[in-house]
């Protein structure tokens, strides 16, 4: 017998007991007022909210933003706010998008729990530009929010969409030298406006 055979025949020996999953029937958290508890969830991962009453009002609000006023080279996927200087019906390659400043795309719903926003390609030719850009808006309708990440879940088909995943705040790790670094490998800015008259 090799040492191989051995270490596997001593692991399978020592295989711990299976368990039932739990059950997911159960009540879960119910927030009081679920948009300010997205506001504080999503300023705690480094992102920021801002409530508005329109998309005229959200396009106020962004073009107030320095990152905004100082991009070069933008790209809005929500009609009314923000506008575009990339075209990305005309981009054949994704890798070209890698100097985009700014990015305006759609939300689709947000979770109070943890400041999530989940995101499709369904309207973003490449979706490629939710990670590259520097910085990110995302525009939500306010009346688009749930409780947890349970209830996020059974919103969601998998496999209905060719792409979707939740982000949380902007790009960030803390595994190098115990320090906390913003926008290491995606965006080092996230703006979530939740608009009363948000697309649907």
């Amino acid at each position: 017998m090799t040492s191989r055979d051995e270490i596997l025949r001593n692991v399978r020996r020592r295989l711990p007991q299976s368990a039932e999953l739990p059950s997911l029937d159960r009540d879960w958290i119910r927030y009081p007022d679920r948009e300010a508890q997205f506001l504080e969830s999503l300023a705690f991962v480094g992102g920021r909210g801002v409530v508005v009453d329109s998309v005229s009002a959200a396009d106020f609000a962004l073009r107030e933003l320095p990152a905004w006023s100082n991009a070069k080279q933008t790209f809005s996927a929500v009609p009314g706010v923000g506008s575009s200087t990339v075209d990305l019906s005309q981009t054949q390659d994704p890798h070209a998008l890698q100097d985009v400043d700014f990015a305006v795309l759609p939300g689709e719903f947000a979770v109070a729990e943890n400041g999530a926003v989940w995101i499709t390609d369904a309207n973003v030719r490449h979706r490629v530009i939710y990670f590259l850009t520097q910085h990110l808006a995302l525009v939500v309708p306010r009346r688009e929010m749930v409780d947890t990440m349970h209830a996020a879940y059974e919103r969601i088909s998998l496999g209905e969409k060719r792409f979707g995943a939740f982000i949380s705040g902007p790009s960030k790790t803390a595994d190098i030298e115990q320090s906390l670094v913003i926008g290491a490998h995606g965006a080092r800015s996230m703006t979530v406006f939740l608009v009363s008259d948000g697309p649907a």
